[in-house]
């Protein structure tokens, strides 16, 4: 089985990157083939048991839910999981991650910069523990420093 670090979809606007990435998660009906992650066919499943299995989108456009604070926001990133006690340790992981999440803490998301909104994004896929991360502009109307940090984390 082949396992690999970083995946990359490259192509001009409306080549099909996000369509794909929807398809994956069964956003979208599929026409054809299949889809297979880590030996288990998701092809037809709905997209809540794909997200069970480990495969977590993380959409462009910093879709974070802006009445919720950021604390709210990174806890629904593990609204799948059950473990407790690594929840908070995942949380104070994240946190030190990105440090300014814990500055902002009890902070509304809708009231972060874009940047940081963007941030709390990822932090929130990665509370999920993710078997698979998908990311789709990760950099999208992000500064150089910003995507840096986030490049950096994916790596």
């Amino acid at each position: 089985m082949l396992r690999v670090g970083i995946i990359s979809f490259i192509g001009a606007n409306g080549a099909g990157k996000s369509t794909t990435l929807k398809g994956i998660l069964g956003l979208i009906p599929k026409t054809k083939g299949s889809v297979i992650c880590d030996g288990v066919n998701i092809t037809n499943m709905k997209t809540k048991d794909i997200v069970k299995e480990g495969i977590i989108p993380c959409p462009e456009g910093r879709r974070v839910f802006p009445n919720l604070t950021v604390d709210e926001n990174l806890m629904l990133g593990a609204y799948t999981r059950k473990d407790k006690v690594e929840i908070l340790k995942d949380k104070n992981w994240v946190f030190d991650l990105f440090p300014r999440m814990k500055e902002r803490e009890w902070q509304m998301a809708g009231t972060l910069p874009g940047g940081e909104q963007q941030i709390l994004a990822v932090g929130r896929a990665l509370m999920s523990k993710p078997k698979l991360l998908m990311m789709d502009e990760p950099s999208l109307r992000l500064a150089p420093l910003v995507v840096k940090s986030i490049f950096g984390i994916i790596k």
